[in-house]
Order: C-alpha cells, then sequence, then structure tokens
C-alpha cells in the first residue's frame, strides 16, 4: 500500500501539471471504486467542469480541491497509484503511449479522468480497492475522515515532545502503534520496519518498556525515513510507480523489509519475518533485541 513518501511524490508530481486544470469527462470499468455518491452518473455530473484548486495529502488520502465547493478524495489503497498521460482507447482497453506508462503495473487502468488540455488523470489499481469520493469541501474537512487521523509526523509543529506525549499514551507493541492511523498518520508497513530497524527497536517491543533514548531515536528515524523516501519518490518493490509511472529509488536504500533470509547490513545477523496484526514484519534478530 502507498504511504507517506508515495502519496506526497504523487501530490508533489501531479500538482504541476493538473493545477487549474477542468476535469471535461469521466470513464470507468469499474464503478464500485467510486464510494461517494453512489451513482456513477450522479459523479460524473457533479465533477464535470471543475477546475482543480489545490491538490494536497491527509495522510495516505490524495484531495484535490475543486470550483463549486467540492472536493476529490482518493485513497489508493493496497495497489493503487494514480498516473498522468495520454492513453487511447482500442478495443475495450487503453493503451499507452510507449515509455514508463506503458510498464505492466501500469496497465490496471479501471478509471480516467480527461482534463480539459487532452491530459488524463488515471488510476492503474490491480486489485480495485481503491477509494473515491466526492464531496462538499467543507463536509469534508469535517468529517471523521479527516478529523480522526492523527498527526503527520512531518510537520513542523511535531516535535519530540508531541511525538512522546502521544506514544505514552497508548498501550501495546511499538510497530502497531506507529502503523495506527488515528495516532499518526501516514506510516504502514514499509517505513515502521525501516524506522523500527534504524533505531534499533523489536517491532514486538511494548510501548510501556520504552526508554527516553529509544523514543528519541525512533523520532528522528522516523522523519528521516519518510524524508529520505520522497527525496527518491517511494518504494516500488511492489505495485506503486510515480504519476509518470516510473519507479521510485528507494528500494536501494530499504534496510529490513521484505529482506527476510538475507545478512543485516549492520551486524550480519539472518533478517526475521514473523507476523503482527495480520501484517509481515521485518527485523534484525540481534540489532533489535526485545529484552534490550
Amino acid at each position: 500500500m502507498p504511504e507517506l513518501p508515495e502519496v506526497e511524490t504523487t501530490v508533489r508530481v501531479l500538482k504541476p501539471k493538473v493545477l487549474k486544470r477542468t476535469f471535461v469527462d469521466v470513464w470507468t470499468d469499474a464503478p464500485k471504486l467510486i464510494k461517494k455518491p453512489e451513482s456513477l452518473s450522479e459523479f460524473k455530473k457533479r465533477i464535470k467542469n471543475k477546475k482543480i484548486k489545490e491538490i494536497y495529502r491527509k495522510g495516505k488520502n490524495i484531495i484535490f480541491e475543486l470550483s463549486g465547493g467540492l472536493s476529490l478524495l482518493i485513497h489508493q489503497k493496497l495497489t493503487g497509484h494514480l498516473l498522468i498521460g495520454k492513453w487511447t482507447f482500442k478495443n475495450g482497453k487503453w493503451i499507452a503511449p510507449s515509455g514508463p506508462l506503458s510498464e505492466k503495473m501500469n496497465r490496471f487502468l479501471h478509471l480516467v479522468f480527461t482534463l480539459d488540455n487532452g491530459q488524463m488523470l488515471a488510476l492503474s489499481d490491480l486489485r480495485k480497492f481503491a477509494k473515491v469520493e466526492l464531496w462538499k469541501t467543507e463536509k469534508l474537512k469535517n468529517s471523521s475522515t479527516i478529523k480522526n487521523l492523527g498527526p503527520d509526523p512531518l510537520e513542523k509543529t511535531f516535535n519530540f515532545s508531541k511525538f512522546k506525549k502521544i506514544i505514552l499514551s497508548k498501550k501495546g507493541k511499538i510497530k502497531q502503534v506507529l502503523m495506527d492511523q488515528t495516532v499518526i498518520a501516514g506510516i504502514g508497513n514499509i517505513y515502521s520496519d525501516e524506522a523500527l530497524w534504524r533505531a534499533k527497536i523489536h517491532p514486538f517491543k511494548d510501548i510501556s518498556k520504552l526508554k527516553e533514548k529509544e523514543l528519541k531515536e525512533l523520532y528522528k528515524n522516523i522523519r528521516e525515513v519518510l524524508k529520505k523516501a520522497i527525496e527518491l519518490q517511494g518504494e516500488s518493490i511492489s505495485d506503486y510507480r510515480t504519476p509518470t509511472g516510473k519507479k521510485g529509488r528507494f528500494d536501494r536504500f530499504r534496510k529490513v523489509y521484505r529482506r527476510e533470509g538475507e545478512k543485516c547490513s549492520r551486524c550480519g545477523a539472518t533478517i526475521k519475518r514473523t507476523k503482527l496484526g495480520g501484517r509481515s514484519t521485518h527485523f534484525c534478530p540481534r540489532c533489535q533485541l526485545l529484552t534490550r
């Protein structure tokens, strides 16, 4: 699933390409992707001729603020990613021009918006789990979708004191708490594994056992790994691609996520994988001692 760096990359790449553009048409072969309004015809009617005034990220949500007091929210979920370009519809399929957009992971187009300059904003989603919602802007801002999100870990106001207070107010294993979007917004499986490895903290460690030094290391490494991932345009080990169809470059900096069976680059021990809350979790059994 695209996490904060992938979503932030998507917003940054799309912004200069779609800002001030107007929606003129919508195509989909998967109307269930559109959750609000439930009627596809109503969705098309309401979004047509709306200009994109702003685009920004809230947690893992991409929000297009539109004219007419509307906002389009897209959550890419497990396998979705937004693309920008031009496609040709032929024999019931969208055909991409040669180049990155024609790469395999970019071929699962299930929602295509045509803009007033002829460009297209498309959602490629292998498993069709993405969520698309059209809201009245003020209602969205005051909705549980937005208000229930925890603070953004890259906000200037998110200092160590705030981080410490939030974390220590929770109970449970540290990785599960980091992935809870109501605690901190934007961190998922990849970057929780990476930050915990860098901070030398076992993902199963109970919040109550964390020391001040560990909390400081974790805070620092969460911010550093997210910033580095944004700089490198995200992680493309699975489905994610940038809006131009290219892979993110964080993969060469990935230290532990999906490296089970490989040697830890810090101590040489074998990276382990286990399950936590139904999700795969990767760690070094020597660097990240549970009893430390």
